[in-house]
């Protein structure tokens, strides 16, 4: 007799095989790409003390931009107060407002189409995180 924890194993395995799916599909269609621009961006942020911490922000964007699928972005557990708040506002100042726009304006012409519609997730998850990093977590699902 099939027990409930059984069904259960067979399910996650099988969210796990589609997860690994889409991003075999994202990585080989670009998402290989914007990992790099990413990981780039982070290193010349990296080369000025002032830029390190936007630097570990766009590393953040360039794991999730890799292996998007089965990943989810949480709010920190712990308050992580104003400073969080103040360069919130000075990343989405210099640049996070344009890279938000750019994954939103992916995001919608991928979801015109039924088939890109999982790819528009991806894209509308990192929209939110481009918007504001500070403060935020990228966890497994």
């Amino acid at each position: 007799m099939i027990e409930l924890n059984d069904v259960s194993l067979v399910q996650n395995s099988k969210l796990q095989l589609m997860s690994t799916l889409g991003n075999l599909i994202w990585l080989i269609f670009g998402g290989f790409l914007v990992f790099l621009e990413y990981m780039i961006a982070g290193f010349l942020l990296c080369l000025t003390i002032i830029g390190i911490p936007f630097g570990i922000q766009a590393f953040k964007l360039a794991m999730l931009a890799l292996w998007p699928f089965g990943k989810t972005i949480i709010l920190k557990p712990y308050a992580p107060g104003c400073l969080s708040t103040i360069m919130n506002l000075i990343w989405l100042l210099i640049g996070g407002i344009w890279i938000a726009l750019t994954h939103l304006i992916f995001g919608v012409l991928l979801a015109i189409t039924i088939v890109g519609i999982p790819w528009a997730q991806q894209h509308f998850k990192l929209v939110s995180l481009a918007l504001t990093p500070f403060g935020r977590e990228i966890v497994d699902k």
